[in-house]
């Protein structure tokens, strides 16, 4: 899957919020070109609230072991939860990252290199092997996401 084709995926999902930094809207510039999906079905970022999934295009600082910095490289990041990080990774969240793993290593679902201790996998330049499973990882974290709102809501 290429970005145009995530976005399109999860952007025609009801409720769902995909802010897109660029220049003159605000946004450090280190963020432009990214995307970030949000559950938001009144078109406002949720207050104490992380995106679902994101997609990002560069190194950020203290996260260059994804080497991003190659041609046409990205990666999509999905807050998976405790329970689908375990089932793709075989290890709890908390647990140390194996010795040997190449955050780097394209068109596999990975722990995500810095926030995989809170439940986020990834998958650095998807492709053949990884469009289906990133489909349905995506599919859950959209659902996820919008069973908290809706729990949220509940609450009110």
């Amino acid at each position: 899957m290429n970005i145009d084709e995530i976005t399109v995926f999860l952007g025609g999902r009801a409720g769902v919020l995909v802010l897109q930094p660029g220049p003159g809207d605000g946004t450090p510039e280190l963020a432009w070109g990214d995307k970030f999906f949000y559950y938001a079905p009144d078109g406002e970022i949720p207050a104490n609230s992380q995106p679902f999934a994101t997609v990002v295009t560069k190194n950020y600082p203290d996260d260059e072991r994804s080497r991003l910095d190659r041609p046409g490289v990205f990666r999509v990041n999905i807050h998976a939860g405790t329970e689908l990080f375990t089932e793709w990774t075989g290890r709890a969240p908390r647990d140390p990252e194996p010795a040997g793993t190449d955050p780097s290593t394209t068109d596999t679902v990975i722990a995500h290199p810095v926030y995989g201790k809170l439940g986020w996998l990834a998958v650095v330049a998807p492709g053949s092997r990884t469009a289906e499973p990133l489909r349905d990882l995506l599919s859950i974290a959209y659902d996820r996401a919008r069973s908290r709102a809706q729990r949220r809501d509940e609450r009110r």
